[in-house]
């Protein structure tokens, strides 16, 4: 026997929504299908998810369909059926506490568990073997010692396998990767780092921490450091996911052309999200406005309140201001956010982030 141990496993469903359609819809097999918007690619929207056969030929989450079409003229368009993933993804949780282990759910299609085992590989096949049996639906496993290097070690488990990345083997898989492969690490920050001479997981492993704190700040910059080394949050949680902020968001199928247009549609989405954040009973302490202009410039201002508050007024006010900011030009996406205080118990910087918006 070996010694149990804790540790660590990320499971991420394959191609999940366009697996679920695929389900639906079995002529589908083998076939580039693409979820987005209303399924109408001459419409305004953007790509949900693609099969593996239409990421093939490039087509990834958050291609504007109209793009992918192009790409992929003979592809099957389909759109987004929200209650229907929600519907099988709660099945997909309940296959996985069946294996007595922490359930911490971080989307429809993701999940951290925690478990103390001497065999994490047999666990992972567990999980993929309740998973299938219950939904016909394939998964990946990353197995890890921390919630970092489980979440990063799925990518090359992929698809429908497992891998291991403990602190035994991080430098060893990771240290020549560029830094953008770890996990919170977009174009914008590798580019800041690579300007510093940071263009690798080792490098960021070994930067001085007071170069990263100078261009990143304090919590932040020490966080990359601890990144570049694999470290990260090592417990999972199972208690209810509670959301930083509510948003929302319309894609304008015609642009809106005039200053009062815009104004309108802001007070609704203002509106919306007041309601939203009514009915989880916490104040509002910052908003923010994000705007895309035509033919296809995103840009996003925010303000803090002077105090957090639950009055619909003093919020949709400040939204409103700043829409007062935007530019008089055409405008063919708006979207508005509301983050909240949170509970006094509940700590974020421990909690997963789930996929956001704005």
């Amino acid at each position: 026997m070996g010694t149990r141990e804790a540790w660590v496993l990320h499971v991420d469903l394959d191609q999940f929504v366009a697996a679920v359609e695929v389900l639906r819809r079995p002529e589908l097999a083998g076939r580039q299908v693409v979820v987005g918007g209303r399924g109408d690619p001459t419409e305004r929207g953007v790509v949900s998810t693609a099969s593996y056969e239409a990421r093939a030929f490039g087509v990834r989450s958050g291609m504007p369909l109209r793009i992918a079409a192009r790409k992929l003229p003979d592809a099957v368009f389909l759109p987004v059926d929200g209650a229907e993933y929600e519907a099988v993804s709660g099945r997909v949780m309940e296959a996985l506490r069946s294996l007595g282990a922490v359930v911490e759910v971080l989307g429809w299609d993701e999940a951290f568990l925690g478990a103390t085992t001497d065999d994490p590989e047999s666990l992972a096949r567990q999980a993929q073997a309740a998973v299938l049996d219950e939904t016909q639906l394939h998964c990946s496993v990353g197995i890890g010692d921390n919630k970092v290097r489980a979440k990063i070690a799925t990518e090359f488990g992929k698809p429908a396998g497992l891998f291991r990345l403990t602190a035994e083997n991080w430098f060893d898989v990771m240290g020549d990767r560029p830094t953008i492969a770890l996990w919170g690490v977009g174009t914008k920050v590798s580019r800041r780092l690579a300007a510093l001479g940071v263009t690798t997981v080792r490098e960021l492993a070994a930067a001085q921490v007071d170069a990263l704190i100078a261009e990143f700040g304090p919590k932040m910059g020490v966080w990359y450091h601890e990144l570049g080394q694999g470290i990260g949050p090592t417990t999972v949680d199972d208690s209810p996911w509670i959301p930083r902020g509510h948003s929302r968001e319309t894609t304008f199928q015609q642009n809106l052309t005039t200053p009062d247009q815009v104004r309108e549609a802001v007070l609704r989405l203002a509106n919306d999200v007041v309601e939203d954040a009514a009915e989880d009973g916490r104040s509002v302490e910052r908003v923010a406005l994000k705007v895309r202009y035509a033919p296809f410039v995103t840009k996003s201002t925010s303000r803090k309140l002077p105090a957090p508050t639950r009055d619909a007024q003093t919020i949709v006010g400040a939204v409103m201001a700043l829409a007062d900011t935007l530019e008089d030009r055409e405008v063919r996406l708006l979207g508005v956010r509301a983050e909240m205080t949170m509970p006094q118990d509940a700590d974020p910087s421990e909690r997963t982030p789930v996929r956001g918006r704005i």
